[in-house]
C-alpha cells in the first residue's frame, strides 16, 4: 500500500520556479506527528478482519535548505488465516528549488526486509529523470511533475484562494519509483475547530486553529480518459501550516483511519540569508 503518498503526504508551487526559494509561502511548520491506525471498513474480498498500527511523520527543513521527511508506517493486519506485521520506513529530501528529490524506502514483513527502493529524481528540460540505485540500478524518463512538498504548498495556496477542485500530478518515489500519479483534489471550506474534537489534546495550542477538509484521489498517469477508478484516496483535515490529521486512507477493498495522538512542534528556521 502506498502509505508514503500521504506524506503525504502526508504528504503533497507550480512547475515554474523563480530564482529565489521555491517555498517562500506558506510557512510550513517543522514537526513530528504520531497517528494511531485502525481499520475503518473492509470488504469480504479483502479478507481483512482487523488492522491496528501507528504512523510517525517527521517534517524538517526550510525554504533555504530544502525539506526532509522521515516517515514510518507500521501495521498489524489480521485475516482469517494469519496475522502479518508490516513496517515501511521512508526518508526523502527535496531541495529548496524543487529540482531534485532523493528517496529511500525499506519495507519489512514480519521483521524481515522485503524490499528496498532507493534513488534520485531530477527535473530536466523535457521531463523527470529517475536514477534508481536499489533494488537494481536503472533509469527511467517520466513526464514533468512536482514533488511532495511542492504538492502540499500548491494545495495550501489553492485552499487559501478558495479553489475547491483541481487536478495535478505527483512523483513521490513510492512503490517501484517508476511512475507519476495524477491527483484530483477536493478542498472544503475552512472550518472552525470543535472543542470536543478527540484530537484536540494532541493539537495542544493549535487546537483552536481552523482547517480545510481535503480529499485526494490518486490515479495512475496513463493518459487514459473516462471513468477511471483511483488507485486509492485519502481524506484529512489540513491546517494552514501544513499539519494534517483525522486521516482516512481508502484502498478500495478496505480503508483505515489515522488519529493524531501526539504532536511535537520544532523550532522554525530563521529567514533565508540575503543573496
Amino acid at each position: 500500500m502506498r502509505a508514503t503518498r500521504f506524506a503525504f503526504h502526508a504528504a503533497l508551487l507550480s512547475a515554474a520556479f523563480s530564482a529565489g526559494p521555491a517555498f517562500a509561502v506558506p510557512a510550513l511548520q517543522a514537526h513530528r506527528a504520531v497517528y494511531d491506525l485502525s481499520l475503518d471498513k473492509a470488504s469480504d474480498r479483502s479478507g481483512i478482519t482487523g488492522i491496528s498500527g501507528r504512523m510517525v511523520y517527521e517534517f524538517n527543513g526550510s525554504a533555504c535548505e530544502g525539506y526532509t521527511v522521515k516517515f514510518r508506517f507500521v501495521t498489524q493486519i489480521v485475516t482469517a488465516d494469519n496475522t502479518r506485521l508490516t513496517d515501511q520506513q521512508t526518508t526523502t529530501f527535496e531541495d529548496a528549488e524543487g529540482k531534485t528529490f532523493s528517496f529511500v524506502t525499506k519495507s519489512f514483513v514480519d521483521q524481515n526486509l522485503d524490499k528496498e527502493v532507493k534513488g534520485v529524481a531530477t527535473k530536466e528540460t523535457k521531463g523527470l529523470k529517475v536514477d534508481i540505485d536499489k533494488p537494481e540500478k536503472s533509469s527511467v524518463e517520466l513526464s514533468t511533475t512536482q514533488f511532495p512538498t511542492q504538492h502540499l504548498v500548491e494545495l495550501i495556496g489553492k485552499a487559501e484562494k478558495g479553489e475547491s477542485f483541481y487536478e495535478t500530478s505527483l512523483f513521490d518515489g513510492s512503490e517501484d519509483a517508476n511512475k507519476v500519479m495524477t491527483t484530483t483534489v477536493v478542498v472544503g471550506k475552512k472550518t472552525d475547530s470543535d472543542k470536543a474534537d478527540p484530537e484536540a489534546p494532541a493539537l495542544s495550542k493549535l487546537a483552536t486553529d481552523k482547517f480545510w477538509p481535503v480529499d485526494i484521489a490518486y490515479f495512475n498517469d496513463t493518459g487514459k480518459t473516462g471513468e477511471e477508478v483511483p488507485e486509492y484516496r485519502i481524506s484529512f483535515k489540513l491546517h494552514e501550516n501544513g499539519i494534517t490529521r483525522d486521516l482516512v486512507m481508502d484502498y478500495g477493498d478496505f480503508s483505515m483511519t489515522g488519529k493524531l495522538v501526539n504532536l511535537s512542534l520544532f523550532d522554525q528556521p530563521k529567514a533565508c540569508p540575503a543573496k
